[in-house]
């Protein structure tokens, strides 16, 4: 299994900061956010800091193995908003295409409890998926869609069920026990039960509860606020998740690539040490927790 950085963990630093960090930290990919105005993004559209990106992660050997776009607007019941998003999402398309990635997080739109008009919301997301998913097929790229909240798809059962209904092999699940853990959607075995068998890409964080029998409360999609939050960000191996018994189960459902550490550096500065020594100790961590689980690291799978 290899494994990557993820520049959700390095605001203060550009792609290419980001990727030298990576690889001192003895990371073998990077996971890179497609998003405007984010320093250690790339920008919609911006072929040449692509390439540049690219260039840099060569002579790194840390090549870039994803890309995470924010748009939500794929099941938008405006038309012109909705074919924004799509459209941002073949740049995505192409932009992995561009950099070698292989992967591209999916949020499957957007939603609240208090929305109406579940099944008009649903089909458009479907049928958003089904329109993209021949693009990413033909330029090598599978579009993985996130179990999390303010989502569709908040739950394993139902990122399965939308994966299973679009039924294209360039669309599958990416699977994020620690999300499921803090929104008390599924324990890790029901979800892999779930979704096991989806699995094109795997986020791996840890955290801890300050109260585990607070209900979770999100007012936005891409993270939770301060004062909403019930659980604190840790290391990988310094929380709850037992990520050597996952592992071992991903594996055993014949997933056996990318393992994407998504640290909360960008969101939650206050919970985590600075990004060159969280990044390495998380690499250290997540090593042993591959030889624990008996897995091959990078190069020998």
């Amino acid at each position: 299994m290899r494994i990557a950085g993820h520049t959700l963990g390095t605001p203060e630093q550009t792609v290419p900061e980001a990727l030298e960090l990576f690889a001192s930290a003895g990371l073998d990919g990077a996971e890179v956010i497609y998003q405007n105005g984010y320093r250690s993004g790339l920008a919609v559209g911006d072929e040449a800091a692509a390439d540049e990106a690219a260039r840099v992660a060569d002579g790194l050997g840390v090549p870039v193995v994803g890309l995470a776009p924010y748009t939500t607007g794929i099941n938008h019941a405006d038309p012109a908003q909705r074919r924004a998003a799509l459209d941002e999402l073949r740049a995505a398309v192409d932009c992995a295409h561009r950099v070698g990635a292989t992967r591209i997080r999916v949020y499957a739109g957007s939603w609240a409890p208090d929305r109406t008009d579940h099944a008009g919301h649903w089909e458009r997301l479907r049928s958003g998926l089904l329109e993209l998913a021949p693009r990413a097929a033909a330029a090598g790229v599978r579009l993985c869609v996130e179990n999390h909240f303010g989502t569709m798809t908040q739950s394993a059962a139902g990122t399965a069920r939308l994966v299973r209904e679009v039924g294209s092999p360039a669309v599958r699940v990416l699977y994020d026990q620690a999300n499921l853990a803090f929104t008390h959607d599924e324990a890790w075995p029901e979800a892999l039960q779930e979704q096991g068998d989806l699995i094109g890409h795997v986020h791996v964080k840890d955290l801890v509860f300050t109260d585990p029998d607070a209900p979770f409360v999100a007012s936005e999609t891409a993270r939770v606020k301060p004062e909403e939050r019930a659980v604190r960000s840790r290391v990988v191996g310094e929380g709850i998740l037992p990520w050597a018994e996952i592992l071992r189960a991903i594996r055993h459902q014949g997933y056996d690539e990318v393992l994407s550490l998504e640290y909360e550096y960008r969101w939650h500065p206050q919970d985590l040490p600075p990004p060159a020594e969280g990044f390495a100790r998380s690499a250290r961590a997540l090593r042993s927790l591959v030889a624990e689980a008996g897995l091959a690291p990078a190069g020998e799978s």
